[in-house]
């Protein structure tokens, strides 16, 4: 790897822990782009390169881990939930949480009691695997990026 790449990929992890650290927080593309000394356009296409997802889906992800975190370990409403992980609408909070964990927020909180995993090993167990042919059982393997998080791969 070009000592560029390693830069260009060590300064959109600062950005993505900016991220992190401001989750709950309206997303400046603008912001996150300066943490990485890049445009808001190179962010956005390298980010997405890099961490296979845009930023505005990251941290709608990050957010949602977040309120499976309150819907489990807390009895606050799913609306104080909703605006406290920093979506501005319980419309658009339930309909992400729906496509990204597949129920809605509160047949969630209904069917998972306290969690003892943490939930970055939450999300990777929920993942969808691939089927490598029809009848064939896919064998898949863990590997770990350079980022320290774990992928999964199907071989046939």
């Amino acid at each position: 790897m070009s000592q560029k790449v390693e830069d260009l990929n060590r300064r959109l992890l600062r950005a993505r822990d900016a991220m992190d650290r401001a989750y709950a927080e309206p997303l400046d593309v603008r912001a996150v782009a300066a943490v990485a000394h890049v445009s808001e356009a190179h962010f956005i296409r390298s980010f997405r390169a890099v961490f296979g997802e845009t930023p505005h889906r990251y941290l709608q992800r990050r957010r949602v881990e977040r309120s499976m975190f309150l819907l489990r370990e807390s009895d606050r409403s799913i609306t104080d939930i909703c605006f406290d992980v920093g979506f501005m609408s319980l419309g658009t909070f339930s309909r992400t949480f729906r496509e990204i964990i597949g129920e809605t927020p509160s047949s969630y909180r209904e069917g998972h009691g306290p969690m003892v995993a943490p939930n970055c090993i939450q999300m990777w167990a929920m993942r969808p695997r691939v089927a490598a042919g029809a009848g064939t059982a896919a064998k898949t393997t863990t590997q770990s990026s350079s980022f320290g998080e774990a992928t999964v791969a199907a071989t046939p």
